[in-house]
């Protein structure tokens, strides 16, 4: 009987042990589950801290050169954020967020800079048109607006080598980074015309009024004036500023009624009188600034309501002055009973501005704005700029005319 219990007691604790080593190899499976889920996770997150230290690298190089300044290592920059943007994968890509970069820096398609002519070539001769202009990013709207300019400004004056130069420096840098295509800033494009042996300097700016980068230009012009043997500056678009809103003089006539055409006709009305009577006005967004020069909108609104064009506004971005704010532009459009609303840039070019500012779908764009306002049955945008249209070109020709005929030319 006591070799029986024993027998009995080696059975049963040999199946406790065959039971507990059972429970033993689960938890040990269980161990290399959970050893390999805690794996797999450190080596995502290894690869999304990889993925983001690489964007955040480009981020970084577009931030470089998001500068106002050239420097000695401006072309070195410029090809090393566009190197390391193209070995980002497309992931990567959209993770890239600076203080101003974003994905759209390189990856936004604004058409084929092939098209663009950067007129920085040499052999001018002795008589040379500068163009100047702020300049933009947006390809098309550079070869159909600033280049709309520049070729009729040569088509009238051949003559003279017509040649071009941007204020922005941020907007060189970003054009020559992302496309290629290098064009002159200011002191680059007036050194080439001394090193060309120009003698008769025209500058033309394309500017919209006698504002800030206007007053820059200027200066910089006063340190290469003595390297020429006459130099002028032509009026830019909207001519002399005046004193007060009431002051309004014949380039802002010209400009007033030829946009107010373009737009009439691009929205498929046969007259302003046309639109009228549908309930529609049309809203030219400027883009507003702090300097003097603003009360240049006032007295476009002005002009406006001279010629008796009572549906056609004027706002600004930047809300100054403060009646061209958006708030109370929307307030004037709602007052005068229009149901129906045309948004077009006031700008020479149809750039970020306007299509973000202007007819973006976020939240603070124009184009959200009036809608959300409730007021509006419908609200349309025409994203073009000054620049294209032909009438606007000529004002433009005949101001760098009287600009030579000033100098006896």
């Amino acid at each position: 009987m006591k070799k029986r219990m024993i027998a009995l007691m080696a059975v049963f604790a040999l199946a406790v042990g065959m039971l507990g080593g059972c429970g033993n190899n689960n938890s040990t499976d269980a161990g290399k589950d959970n050893a390999v889920s805690a794996a797999d996770e450190t080596s995502a997150a290894a690869e999304e801290d990889s993925d983001q230290a690489k964007a955040d690298e480009v981020a970084a190089l577009i931030d470089a050169i998001y500068v106002q300044e050239r420097t000695d290592k401006t072309d070195e920059q410029c090809e090393a954020a566009k190197a390391a943007w193209d070995k980002l994968t497309d992931a990567q890509k959209e993770l890239v967020e600076g203080e101003n970069a974003d994905p759209d820096y390189f990856g936004r398609d604004t058409g084929d800079a092939s098209k663009d002519d950067p007129l920085n070539q040499d052999e001018i001769g002795e008589n040379e048109i500068l163009v100047v202009s702020f300049g933009t990013s947006f390809n098309d709207s550079r070869v159909a607006d600033i280049g709309g300019v520049e070729k009729a400004i040569q088509e009238a004056n051949p003559e003279w080598s017509v040649r071009r130069a941007f204020t922005a420096q941020i907007i060189i840098n970003h054009v020559q980074a992302r496309d290629g295509e290098k064009i002159d800033n200011v002191d680059q494009a007036l050194q080439r015309a001394v090193d060309n042996g120009v003698k008769n300097l025209v500058v033309q700016p394309t500017h919209l009024m006698h504002g800030a980068e206007y007053d820059e230009l200027v200066e910089t012009l006063d340190n290469y004036k003595d390297k020429f043997e006459s130099v002028v500056v032509a009026e830019p678009l909207l001519g002399e500023v005046g004193d007060d809103a009431t002051v309004v003089n014949e380039d802002k006539a010209k400009v007033a009624e030829d946009i107010t055409a373009e737009a009439v006709k691009t929205a498929g009305y046969d007259s302003l009188d046309a639109a009228k009577a549908d309930s529609t006005a049309f809203v030219f967004m400027g883009h507003g600034t702090s300097h003097t020069a603003k009360v240049s909108y006032s007295q476009m609104a002005e002009q406006m309501k001279e010629l008796g064009y009572d549906n056609v506004f004027i706002g600004t971005v930047e809300g100054e002055p403060e009646e061209t704010a958006h708030e109370q532009v929307i307030e004037a459009v709602k007052a005068a009973g229009y149901k129906n609303v045309v948004l077009r840039p006031l700008m020479v070019v149809a750039g970020d501005h306007a299509n973000n500012d202007m007819a973006g779908d976020d939240g603070d764009s124009w184009k959200s704005l009036f809608t959300a306002s409730g007021y509006f049955d419908k609200i349309d945008t025409q994203i073009a700029g000054l620049g294209e249209i032909e009438a606007i070109q000529q004002i433009y020709v005949d101001h760098t005319r009287a600009a030579i005929e000033s100098l006896g030319k």
